[in-house]
């Protein structure tokens, strides 16, 4: 009797969802894997992921993507961290839209054919094979700030523009028309490691984030709070 209860228990650890409690990391821990990363980036995007969770949203991510817009294109801007295991991933150059900027993104937008960035948390969803090849569906859960991502097709996905040496000659990455874009020779591998429910979140210093909805959320309050005293 005491080895079937024990083999229950087991089962029962093996398919329960990840909790923050059972994470490995914490946002320092993140920001050390990543010292490139903006430290305020970091905190926002672990608050905005446990307040998503907290609400039942992504209760078994076991990934979280991060993609720091304050950054050049022509530099990595685009980590993705296992928490269940406390390691980075990978560490990507990422385009951003076409209408954001030039080698700096500077102008987000949730607008279907503004051409732009989105900013603020997604979901990943399914995976499926288009006219960018191998492409991941992005559900945006920041309402006025993200939620049109998937009628807008912001999908992550691998293109040829995103080449560090013919970026560098023409002083940043090609652009895409609001995805973010990442290396062919990484697009599968990438998508596969963060699809089906993981997190990405998408950062840049300023106003626009401070439009999440935190009076829920009082772990947030200080990622935001963090963010609009860090703004030009």
């Amino acid at each position: 009797m005491r080895g079937f209860a024990l083999l229950v228990a087991l089962a029962a650890a093996m398919f329960a969802p990840l909790t923050r409690a059972q994470s490995v990391v914490d946002a320092a821990a993140l920001a050390a894997l990543a010292p490139a990363a903006s430290r305020d980036a970091v905190e926002l995007a672990w608050s905005a992921m446990q307040c998503a969770q907290a609400h039942g949203q992504g209760t078994r991510a076991t990934r979280l993507t991060l993609i720091d817009y304050s950054k050049p294109s022509l530099e990595p801007r685009l980590w993705v961290f296992d928490l269940a295991q406390g390691k980075l991933l990978f560490e990507e150059v990422v385009a951003h839209g076409r209408n954001s900027g030039a080698n700096l993104a500077t102008s987000f937008s949730n607008v279907d054919g503004s051409l732009q960035t989105s900013l603020g948390l997604f979901l990943t969803g399914q995976t499926y094979v288009g006219h960018n090849g191998y492409s991941l569906r992005l559900d945006g859960l920041d309402k006025g700030l993200n939620d049109r991502a998937m009628a807008r097709a912001i999908v992550v996905h691998g293109a040829p523009y995103v080449d560090a040496a013919t970026g560098r000659k023409q002083g940043r990455l090609g652009r895409s028309f609001g995805c973010p874009a990442v290396r062919t020779a990484v697009a599968q591998s990438l998508i596969d490691a963060i699809k089906g429910g993981n997190f990405v979140f998408s950062y840049f210093p300023g106003d626009a984030l401070a439009l999440r909805d935190v009076k829920d959320c009082p772990a947030l309050r200080g990622g935001v709070s963090t963010i609009a005293t860090a703004a030009p």
